[in-house]
């Protein structure tokens, strides 16, 4: 069997590099006063390529490039096209929403797609050092990109606190690994497997398990490391939000997948029961705290929380089951977030003139599409069936229950309906009809119907049919996660099998 070319391993990053660097160079060629709206649709159509090279990889034999950094498999697959197809929303979310005359237009689309580079590089990443590059592309990217509307004071407070409290997480991460490399000596992820079970310094591997759950906890807004998401949240352009509470997390999940299942599995009467405990105090500080909350972006980042609860209780599964459900979770809330920042976006506005609950008052009746949508998605957060929140709440919990954890997934059900009292109050809200000032007649709720372009109207789109898809025939997306979920745990060397090919079936 001939070799597969290294370049290959790393293709949909490949893509998204040299589509990130023709944005920058067309946009210093562009003149100043000619708007930057085309730049949009190359940095969309990249993606887009950057999508199908993903699934392309699927004809490759699964293995490892670049001295064995970069694995391909149908797990790294998965998550590159999961993570491209949500940057391809948020792109046509921000074509109908950012002003023609807002600052920058060109540099806005380049860091989003050099954000999915360091995303999808930290999905197929098996060395610890380029574990740490990708997180820094993809890191830096969102810093920058959290405080774009700097004529705001939000926006700068954003970008500075997602900044300060991101390089503490990420210098503990780099701790975790510098002490691993002192206990193995090595930072190639199978050997450390290979290692870690007749390695004599073992409390260095338990103290730099602990600081990489801390930096990769924190990537994924896990309490008690959650405290910049609401601010940050709050602050950020919605469609950069939009992008943040999904894309990043996706690839932060692939990665803790991959260290605690592929890389420290015999660590695992460690590393469960601690995220057992950081799953609860997740699903429970998160709902709490929204149903306090009158801002909608800050409601739906406490809710973001919670459902990093839900997901976790996933890793209580045994093997494969845990993988595959974590997996599916991650496309689930991708789907259904994304397009509910969407109509938030679409709502209130780029400047968000319209943030809080009871701006939404009525929304049904001056946009019945968006009032729909609205709806639709908050259903699919509380976990309604038919919706892809109601399956991932389901394997989650079913994986929990199967690894003996009954308890966590009874306290997620609980969560679930606490959740579901404030995700019914928006929706309620939405329904109402608009409030009348009876000094003059007038209305006191907004009466502007929300204009959707074909750019934002494509991103709902796909949001609505994927948020579809996983509630109603969810199976293709659950065997592909099946899939990727016994290729984590496959050895390193390439096979001569196809990476679609490889399941259960495959394994010795």
């Amino acid at each position: 069997m001939n070799p597969v070319p290294d370049i290959y391993r790393i293709l949909p990053e490949v893509v998204l590099t040299l589509t990130g660097v023709l944005v920058m160079l067309l946009d210093a060629t562009i003149p100043p006063h000619w708007a930057r709206r085309s730049l949009g649709w190359v940095a969309a159509f990249g993606t887009t390529f950057a999508l199908w090279s993903s699934l392309w990889q699927l004809s490759l034999p699964m293995g490892t490039g670049f001295s064995g950094t970069v694995e391909t498999s149908a797990f790294t697959v998965f998550f590159h096209v999961l993570i491209c197809g949500i940057v391809l929303v948020a792109l046509l979310l921000s074509l109908d929403t950012l002003p023609e005359g807002s600052h920058h237009q060109g540099e806005f689309y380049a860091l989003i797609v050099f954000g999915a580079v360091g995303m999808c590089l930290l999905t197929g990443a098996v060395e610890l050092l380029l574990v740490f590059i990708a997180l820094e592309i993809s890191s830096i990217a969102t810093y920058i990109l959290a405080g774009y509307r700097k004529h705001t004071a939000r926006g700068p407070e954003a970008a500075i606190k997602y900044f300060l409290l991101g390089s503490f997480a990420t210098a503990f991460l780099l701790y975790g690994i510098a002490l691993i490399f002192g206990a193995t000596g090595t930072t190639q992820i199978y050997e450390i497997a290979r290692l870690v079970p007749t390695a004599q310094n073992h409390s260095f591997i338990l103290a730099g398990l602990g600081l990489m759950l801390v930096g990769i906890l924190f990537k994924i807004s896990a309490a008690p490391f959650h405290v910049w998401t609401p601010d940050v949240y709050e602050g950020s352009p919605t469609p950069v939000v939009a992008l943040m509470s999904t894309a990043p997390k996706a690839a932060a999940f692939a990665l803790l997948l991959r260290v605690v299942y592929e890389m420290l599995p015999t660590l695992r009467p460690v590393w469960q029961p601690l995220l057992w405990v950081v799953a609860v105090l997740s699903m429970t500080v998160g709902n709490l705290a929204a149903l306090r909350q009158q801002n909608v972006k800050r409601m739906l980042a406490y809710s973001a929380i919670a459902h990093a609860g839900y997901l976790l209780a996933a890793f209580a599964g045994l093997g494969s089951s845990g993988i595959a459900a974590a997996s599916f979770y991650t496309a689930a809330y991708a789907a259904m977030n994304v397009g509910i920042f969407a109509v938030v976006t679409l709502v209130s506005g780029y400047d968000e003139k319209l943030p809080l609950i009871n701006d939404y008052r009525g929304l049904i009746y001056r946009s019945p599409l968006l009032g729909s949508l609205l709806i639709f998605f908050l259903v699919s957060l509380i976990g309604i069936p038919f919706t892809g929140g109601f399956f991932g709440k389901f394997y989650s919990f079913a994986a929990a229950v199967g690894g003996g954890a009954i308890w966590l997934a009874i306290i997620g059900l609980l969560n679930s309906g606490l959740a579901a009292a404030y995700y019914l109050r928006l929706a309620l809200v939405s329904t109402q009809r608009p409030v009348h000032d009876d000094s003059d007649g007038r209305s006191a709720t907004p009466q502007v119907s929300p204009r959707v372009g074909i750019a934002v109207g494509a991103a709902l789109a796909m949001a609505v049919l994927a948020t579809l898809v996983l509630g109603i025939a969810p199976n293709s997306v659950l065997q592909a996660a099946e899939s990727g979920a016994h290729t984590l745990q496959a050895p390193p060397a390439e096979i001569s099998a196809p990476v679609n090919a490889i399941g259960p079936q495959s394994q010795p």
